[in-house]
This record gives C-alpha cells, structure tokens and sequence, in this order.
C-alpha cells in the first residue's frame, strides 16, 4: 500500500482501512438438520403429524413478539409484494421523514426463501418422517439507528430454524463513533471527504475489528427476537454466530479528479490485459506452482471484468465466490478517491493457525477459516493483505515507449485492410476532435476482455438514439468505416468467427498515451521539453 500512495505524493489527503459492509447469521445449529429437530420435538413432547400446528402457533408468538416494539413506539409496519424493493432506501426514507436520532426506524415483512422442514410420508417404511427442504417464509427485517453501530438491520426466519440476519456497515459505524467523540467529518454515503483527525478515524476502525461480537449480537437478537430461548421449550439451545459476508475497504482520497483519471485507466487495461488466473489467484491468497502457473487440482473458476459506473472505473476479480475490486469514485467538485476492496464469501478458501474444533488435545495447524467470529480478526488480516498485494501491483503500472514511437505510425498514412490491394486509409490525428473521440470510445475498458461490435461503438459515440432506421443504418455503415481504419493502423483485430474486435496491446498503450498527451497542459510539456 505505501507504493500506491507514494504514486500520489502530495495530492493523496488520507487514507482510510476498514470494514464496509458485514454481514453476520445466526444459526440454531442443533436445530438446523432433521436429527436435532427431531431431538426438540420429542424433548417438548410434539408428535410428527401435530408438528405443522405446533411450527404455525410458534410462528404467531415469535411474530406477535417480534413486532411488539414496533406497535408500541407507533413505527411503520410494512409488507413488501416485491423482492426488487430496496429495503435501505426506504428505511432511510422513513429515517428521513420522521427525523429520528436513534431506536427503531421501522419494520418490513417480505416472503423470501428459506431451508426449513415438513413431514412426509415413508411409503416403504410407512411412517412419518421430518426432512430439510428449500421453501419459503415470512422474513422480519427490523431497521434501526443504533446507538454503536449507526443504520442496520436484523433479519429473523419466522418458521423453523428461526435463521438470524444482522448487517451493519463499517463507515456508517466510525460515522458513529466521530460524532461520540466530537470530531469533524465530510461524508458521501458510506465514503468520507474530510476528517479532523484521520489518524484517530483509523484508530477507531481498528478498534472495530476487537469488538466482543457475541456480546453485541446477543443484544440485538433481544430486541429482533425477545422470546428467545423461552420459544424453544425444554431444548433452549444457542444461536452460533458466524460472518456470512465481509466487506473490507480501503479508500484513498485524492486532491483533485486529473491526476487520478490520468493513471486509472492505464491501470485498469494493465489488470485486464496482462493479469492472469495465477496473477489473481496469487492477490486473492491462492497457491500456485513455482513457476507461478495455476495448479492442476485446482478446481474454481478464475474470472475478471471491467465496467464504467456513473462517476468512475471499476475493475473486478473472482476467485472462488471471493472478489478484490478497484474503482473510483467522485467527491465533489475538488476531491476524488480510488478504493480497493476485498469481499470474502468463502472463508474456507484461506488458512489460520488454530486448534482442530472439536479437538482441544490436538496441537494447533493451519486450517481452513471458519465462518464464526472468533476468526473474524483473522479474516481482516487477509483482507488487509489481499488490498495491499493489489495495490502494490498497481502502482508498478508504466508505460515507458517513447511517444514519438507509438505516434508516428498512426499518423501516417496505412494500407487497407481485408482484400483491397494498393489502397490505403488516412492517417490519424489525435488531437482532432473526432478521432480523439473514436479513439476513447475504442480505448473504453469495459470492452477489454469480450470485444467491441459495431454497435457498442454506435452507442459511445452518439449521444442520442437515432430517430430513424434510415439514420440507424448511416451511423452503423460510418461506424464500419472507422473500424476498417483502425484495423488499417493496427489498433483493432478481428476476433475470428464473430463480429466482435480486440484491441491489440500496441494500440492500446498507443491511444492511452496519446490521449493523455491531448490532455496535457503545454506547461506540463514544456517542462518535459526542457
């Protein structure tokens, strides 16, 4: 990390480590396969044909309990028809309307699958049987301002395994923890601009990663579901709380958008052009072989994508239902900042060196990461190591051609491409309006990895839609006009039985430069000049 942010020198204001989004369930796990069910049904004398009348007269009492804090502050109680609805949102509307400060904000209702249980007949053995199933059930989602972890939410699975959701968010939590300690901040949702004290701001993200998790899940879960463990009868058994999903971030915030869209797109075309499955596998903690090739056991799947967000780049890797990712982002007219970020759904996927579960006679060995909040510092660990690995690589981003050697064949006149002998294209000029728009569109880098058409090409360059089909098919045949000569200069190649086509890694390091020399101020030259 300290090479990415020496890139920046001076324009870097601060840097900030931490969580993003955490997502933390809670299960009954002697309750969560049929055998333990099959335990709390007999400890509370239930027989197997009364078990769907029992599931429904305890679903009414978690309800009916559930919601008693809402009936009683008067907050909102809303049921939700459709998955797409954004529960946040509309809790921050509530938030918003109502202008609380803390407590419950409100509660949503939603039907959402779930694994839960029925009884079947055994036909061969013919008797009743209780067995696991994939179904669907009333969810409670309980947002609320917390008084230490700011806006979250709690998710309780009304049918049995009673399966507890709780999401917070590390920024709106430091967010939290500034205001208690009474220092400034600037903050664009869950991205700051300005601290008063960014060492302390980093101190307090730190101090998240030791809190007594089981102590503060516990606190929550009384709130979402206060007749737990009374529910459960003469089986109270305990939620184990694991980390289902963990966000982890760290942002660099800059002075200024140029120097930073200057250096990010070399960057981004650099990690999608030349970062292999090994060089992704190696940021995301995975072995390889020692001659730095993939291993032959190994059995994911390694993927990697770029995409252009409203106000930045971002560019994405996989590697077995884990991702580190990199984009930009604007704050205001003077500030931006580059974030890189690693979400871990698999933990198992990485080591620590811990005791055998189970076996506390065992000696301690590097083991796969449990999902459970002992190994949640562990787990920040790797995170941290991933960001500083891809950060490292990025900053060794440079393109050291001269200009004049990429400049001069593009600005000079080229053969044409495909059968035409004897003929040739214009040359280019990038610092004409026109080509040095065709050249942006082309040097996009969303388009680094499956090829551009024709179409995507149509769409970059005109702003509005065509009104005509008439006029659709003129822009479509200017369009082929400038695919042929760029194919002529050497910038596109056609990818083989499509119509898609790739721009060659001569091309593209030429059009960045080029482009940037277009944006250069004659200061900035001048001096180079000299």
């Amino acid at each position: 990390m300290e090479a990415f942010l020496a890139s920046f020198g001076s324009l870097v204001r601060f840097a900030l480590h931490g969580f993003d989004r955490l997502v933390f369930r809670g299960h009954l796990r002697q309750l969560s396969y049929p055998h333990g069910m099959d335990c709390y049904l007999s400890a509370n004398q239930v027989l197997l044909k009364d078990f769907k009348d029992h599931a429904i007269e305890r679903t009414a009492c978690l309800t009916e309990a559930s919601l008693a804090e809402a009936e009683r502050l008067q907050r909102p109680v809303i049921f939700l028809r459709s998955a797409a609805t954004s529960k946040e949102e509309e809790a921050r509307r509530i938030l918003q309307r109502d202008r609380l400060t803390e407590g419950l904000i409100c509660v949503f209702k939603s039907v959402e699958p779930c694994q839960t249980f029925e009884v079947h007949r055994n036909r061969e053995r013919k008797l009743l049987e209780l067995q696991s199933k994939w179904g669907k059930c009333t969810h409670l989602y309980q947002y609320r301002l917390h008084p230490i972890f700011g806006l979250m939410y709690a998710r309780l699975q009304t049918w049995f395994p009673y399966a507890v959701q709780i999401g917070i968010n590390g920024r709106e939590w430091l967010a939290r923890q500034l205001d208690q300690e009474g220092l400034g901040y600037e903050r664009q949702g869950n991205k700051f601009s300005d601290l008063q004290d960014p060492a302390r701001a980093q101190a307090l993200l730190d101090e998240q990663v030791r809190t007594p998790w089981p102590v503060r899940l516990e606190q929550i879960l009384g709130q979402l579901h206060p007749t737990h463990p009374q529910l459960l009868g003469r089986l109270p058994v305990a939620y184990y709380w694991s980390v289902f999903q963990s966000e982890w971030a760290s942002d660099v915030v800059l002075k200024g958008h140029a120097e930073l869209e200057r250096r990010i797109e070399p960057w981004l075309r650099h990690a999608l052009l030349t970062y292999r499955s090994a060089d992704v596998m190696r940021f995301l903690g995975q072995a390889v072989t020692l001659s730095g090739q993939v291993r032959q056991d190994f059995q994911g799947e390694v993927r990697s994508t770029g995409s252009r967000r409203e106000d930045g780049l971002r560019i994405k890797h996989w590697v077995l239902g884990n991702s580190v990712k990199l984009y930009t982002y604007l704050l205001g007219l003077m500030l931006a900042g580059v974030r890189i970020e690693t979400t871990i759904n698999q933990s198992d996927a990485f080591r620590e060196f811990r005791v055998p579960e189970g076996k506390p006679e065992q000696p301690a060995a590097w083991l796969p990461l449990r999902r459970g909040v002992a190994s949640l510092e562990r787990r920040t660990q790797i995170s941290q190591a991933i960001n500083d690995r891809y950060a490292a690589a990025t900053a060794a981003v440079h393109v050291k051609t001269p200009l004049k050697e990429l400049a001069e064949p593009l600005c000079s006149r080229a053969p044409a491409p495909g059968k035409v002998r004897g003929r040739k294209v214009r040359a280019l000029n990038p610092l004409a309006k026109e080509d040095a728009a065709l050249l942006r569109a082309v040097n996009d880098p969303v388009h680094a990895v499956q090829g551009l058409r024709n179409r995507d090409l149509v769409r970059l360059l005109y702003a509005k839609p065509a009104r005509t089909r008439c006029e659709q098919q003129r822009r479509s045949a200017r369009v082929t006009r400038w695919i042929r000569l760029l194919r002529a200069h050497g910038i596109l190649h056609k990818i083989p039985k499509t119509h898609r086509y790739q721009v060659s890694s001569r091309g593209r390091d030429a059009m960045t430069v080029l482009l940037a020399a277009r944006n250069a101020s004659t200061e900035m030259l001048a001096g180079n000049a000299a």
